[in-house]
């Protein structure tokens, strides 16, 4: 009778390819597991199944890597808005408001991450290095909006100042997110009434009609600074 030889196949296991959003998020693991930034990119590597190569086929340096967050919540927070069916037709105004509030959405859901990296570090230079690509990106998409404005005047007086606009655009990015990190209301709601009074001032302010809305949101912050 013929016996039949059992024969056994091998298993080979393929190593899973990392690409760009497996290293961002091994690193933010990271640094809130170790409440630290990592030493060495060796050892980041090492620690996270991956190779030195894999790092650098993406990132630079580890603060590349952190600019590298701060875009993609940017990206990210267009991408949503982008989504809604009403986005196209939407004021200057409501589009920016959109903005601030679907990038806080993100934020908060990514909020430990964001309090370790910007209260790592103390000294203020170090931690907009990490925000120069961020800043980029919110002067843009000002300068966007502020060309659509002005695209619709036909006389050229009521123009606006593109590089006025969108440097003030960054400076309420800076002042809502000291404002949402200091936030410590339920929801962070009073992170929204921020967001909704400072654009609707500066484009109050934009439009001639600042008193009111100025006031309002003077009193705003005098409100919370003294609560």
């Amino acid at each position: 009778m013929a016996t039949v030889k059992k024969t056994t196949t091998k298993k080979t296991t393929q190593k899973k390819e990392i690409n760009r959003q497996d290293v961002i998020t091994a690193y933010m693991e990271y640094v809130l597991e170790h409440e630290k930034t990592p030493k060495s990119v060796f050892k980041f590597a090492k620690d996270n199944n991956m190779t030195e190569a894999d790092f650098y086929g993406f990132f630079g340096s580890f603060e590349g890597l952190r600019k590298e967050i701060w875009n993609t919540f940017f990206t990210m927070t267009m991408d949503v808005a982008h989504k809604s069916e009403d986005y196209h037709s939407f004021s200057n105004r409501e589009k920016m408001l959109t903005f601030f509030y679907t990038f806080f959405e993100l934020l908060t859901l990514n909020r430990s991450y964001v309090l370790f990296a910007l209260q790592e570090n103390q000294h203020m230079m170090s931690k907009m290095e990490q925000l120069k690509g961020l800043r980029k990106h919110v002067k843009g998409f000002a300068k966007e909006l502020i060309q659509d404005r002005n695209e619709n005047k036909t006389n050229i007086l009521l123009e606006r100042s593109e590089t006025i606009y969108s440097e003030g655009a960054w400076v309420q990015m800076l002042f809502l997110l000291k404002f949402w990190m200091d936030d410590d209301s339920a929801g962070f709601e009073k992170t929204d009434m921020a967001i909704e009074k400072s654009v609707n001032t500066i484009f109050d302010v934009f439009d001639n009609t600042p008193l009111d809305a100025v006031f309002d949101f003077g009193k705003f912050l005098w409100k919370e600074r003294m609560a």
